[in-house]
């Protein structure tokens, strides 16, 4: 018995756990999310739970299950995890990305860190304490949805929108993307998430005359869109600070020996090495040109022509956001929404951030806990619906010198196995505390 909590086969169970979740290839949107559910289900049905599996269209599945507690009167907590991955071209990676072959003390997959390493923590966890008769000290709902790497529609956003019963009682949520290490300064810092930027997936229509390719063609739609794309591209928003961001910063200056200045951030963000790519997006809005679309044949000019666009906005900064799109690309550019999703910022503070603050420093007495924003979105947007308050808590222990960042969506993707044992270590002294 470990003093979290747990026996010494957890450590082997998270990552048999973890392989073999990355061994389902749950790609989004070329494969489908079912036989990843009914493997999920069939684990909490071996820990004595009653999972349920709900289809929102054919193979779009997700998997809910409660876990009982001691004192049922409490709140309910939520566990949430996606099961889909973004899909990956095997010949830009080292490795098959869906082998979860074990290589330099990691576990290389897609998937190993966005997010079925949590997914196999909180399975794991779960195992270990049924084994030992162990319950928690309150009810705690496992849901593993489909489709969050798409925006949710057919995984949380189907669950709360048709489904909202199986989440009753609960007022708050832990999931991916918060809990793990980033070193600064030679300091540890744990960063929770307790904001993120908001969605906005738009499609600009640029119209004109089409005809031949041969002949002038001063009202061409490629060329409107063209320079509405680029100038869109190389805008850069004015720096935004919210709570959460201000808070964020003001540690790593403090880990960094530096002042925090306001009116200085890019000389902080200077300094962060590859970490400044995504701290840097949460201090302002951000839109990148992703796809392009237009023409048939090379020597037809076509009469319309599309751009999309990734754009994220900070909490309360919509409007402004839209705006500013509506002003770049000009008045001849349609913009349509694809889909929009609200941004998302709660208090570092409460009993939940206590407990998850507990189970980090009992691990690491030399780290230290923060709150962050994160530039992408989580299905936490869903839940919030229903006045859930989300938190980003995977708890790993990384090396310094790993991107980790950079592995999301990325090639050679892969997560530590000590960063596991140690995430199973915290997940257990919070579900202990919380």
């Amino acid at each position: 018995m470990t003093d979290a909590g747990l026996t010494d086969r957890a450590d082997d169970d998270v990552v048999q756990l973890c392989r073999s979740l990355i061994q389902i290839d749950s790609s989004n949107p070329t494969s489908n999310e079912r036989k990843a559910a009914e493997w999920v289900g069939l684990q909490l049905s071996d820990a004595g739970l009653q999972p349920e599996i709900f289809e929102s269209s054919p193979g779009r599945a997700s998997v809910v299950a409660r876990w009982s507690g001691t004192d049922p009167h409490r709140d309910p907590l939520l566990i949430h995890g996606h099961l889909d991955v973004v899909p990956a071209n095997a010949d830009d990676w080292q490795v098959d990305p869906f082998a979860a072959e074990i290589r330099d003390g990691c576990i290389w997959g897609r998937g190993a860190v966005d997010m079925k390493d949590m997914d196999a923590m909180v399975l794991a966890v779960l195992r270990d304490w049924v084994r030992q008769g162990k319950r928690p000290p309150r009810d705690i709902v496992l849901a593993f949805v489909a489709d969050e790497e798409a925006g949710g529609l057919y995984g949380a956003h189907f669950l709360v929108d048709r489904h909202r019963e199986l989440f009753e009682g609960c007022t708050e949520a832990v999931s991916e993307v918060g809990g793990y290490s980033m070193t600064i300064g030679g300091q540890r810092l744990y960063a929770i998430q307790t904001a993120e930027k908001g969605i906005a997936w738009l499609r600009l229509v640029a119209k004109g005359r089409a005809g031949h390719g041969s002949m002038l063609n001063d009202d061409n739609a490629v060329t409107t869109l063209a320079e509405a794309v680029a100038r869109v591209g190389r805008h850069s928003f004015p720096i935004e600070l919210s709570d959460t961001v201000k808070q964020f910063l003001r540690e790593i200056c403090h880990a960094l020996d530096i002042p925090f200045a306001e009116d200085d951030i890019e000389s902080v963000l200077d300094k962060l090495g590859p970490l400044a790519k995504m701290i840097g997006a949460t201090v302002r809005h951000t839109v990148n040109p992703t796809m392009l679309d237009a023409g048939y044949k090379q020597n037809v000019i076509p009469g319309e022509a599309h751009a999309y666009l990734d754009g994220r906005f900070l909490p309360g900064g919509e409007d402004e956001f839209m705006a500013e799109i509506a002003r770049l690309v000009g008045p001849e550019i349609a913009v349509e929404i694809v889909q929009r999703q609200i941004a998302l910022e709660t208090g570092f503070d409460g009993d939940l951030v206590a407990a998850m603050t507990a189970a980090i420093l009992a691990e690491d007495p030399d780290g230290r806990v923060v709150p962050y924003c994160m530039s992408g979105g989580t299905d936490a947007k869903a839940f919030s619906e229903l006045g859930i308050r989300g938190f980003g808590f995977s708890p790993l222990r990384l090396p310094p010198d790993l991107d980790f960042m950079g592995l999301f969506h990325g090639i050679d993707e892969r997560v530590p196995i000590d960063g596991l044992h140690f995430g199973v270590r915290a997940l257990s002294r919070f579900l202990a505390t919380c």
